[in-house]
């Protein structure tokens, strides 16, 4: 297979995501020799285009799973700005907090191929939830950058020697299940839809990170304290800020947090799909 470029697109608030495809990204670069193009999808600027790629691209697509599905807000997006030509290799991954990965997987590569693009590889890999600092913590780790690597390499062999892009084998037939409900403490749904970040305007320095950082563009630039338009609980504002003056204070989220912590203890691995 002859291809030119490399494109790598992620949407990635607190940073697995971006890791993770970034790694797959500078693998191939470096054994297929090939030049690499990233793509922020988490800045809303980089979402409100429309990327066409040829069929001699290869093209690198990451999410992080928001109850078991793509985000529903994110998902217009990337409907809209990825168009294949047809026969575009392309390797879905999508990156989840140790819960599971459910449907998302299966959406994306669905997603794909309506796109115009060949799914000739899929990933599925574990980052520290976005909602804990202890859930899947430090991952990806050593052993999953090991795994990784291996799998890029395998992908990176197998686009030397065949000559067309293959789809990978899946199950495109049964109806997509809904998104996951979450749950609390004591196994009640947790509804959080309107929850909204807090900020401690003592600790804050009034930096604007977190105002840059939104992928919504949600919180208001005038008082870095209002959040004026949709949350999507990425916890993108709480990550980034310095001074750890962002928060949630709302009692289902925080119960769904403790539910989280407490059951999924156990450690996930990463799950890989290749061509034969």
């Amino acid at each position: 297979m002859v291809l030119r470029q490399i494109y790598a697109l992620y949407f990635s608030p607190t940073g697995g995501t971006e890791k993770i495809v970034s790694s797959i990204a500078d693998t191939l670069s470096r054994l297929l020799e090939l030049p690499v193009h990233l793509v922020d999808f988490t800045c809303l600027e980089n979402r409100q285009k429309e990327y066409h790629f040829s069929n001699d691209s290869l093209v690198i697509i990451g999410t992080p799973v928001y109850a078991g599905r793509i985000p529903n807000k994110i998902l217009p997006d990337f409907k809209k700005c990825i168009v294949g030509a047809g026969h575009t290799p392309v390797i879905p991954v999508c990156v989840y907090g140790n819960r599971n990965y459910d449907e998302a997987l299966r959406e994306l590569l669905l997603l794909s191929e309506e796109n115009g693009c060949i799914p000739v590889a899929a990933a599925a890999m574990i980052s520290q939830h976005a909602f804990s600092d202890t859930l899947a913590k430090g991952r990806p780790d050593i052993q999953d950058f090991k795994k990784l690597n291996s799998f890029s390499k395998n992908i990176a062999q197998l686009l030397k020697d065949d000559s067309t892009a293959v789809a990978i084998d899946y199950n495109r037939a049964t109806p997509l299940a809904p998104y996951y409900t979450p749950l609390k403490a004591d196994l009640t749904p947790a509804r959080f839809l309107k929850s909204t970040p807090l900020t401690d305007l003592q600790k804050c320095s009034h930096c604007g990170l977190c105002v840059r950082k939104c992928p919504m563009n949600s919180i208001s630039e005038e008082d870095i304290s209002k959040v004026t338009g949709v949350c999507i609980k990425c916890q993108a504002c709480i990550k980034i800020c310095p001074a750890h003056a962002k928060y949630f204070v709302d009692e289902a989220f925080l119960s769904h947090v403790e539910m989280l912590e407490n059951t999924y203890t156990e450690r996930k691995e990463p799950t890989f799909i290749i061509t034969n």
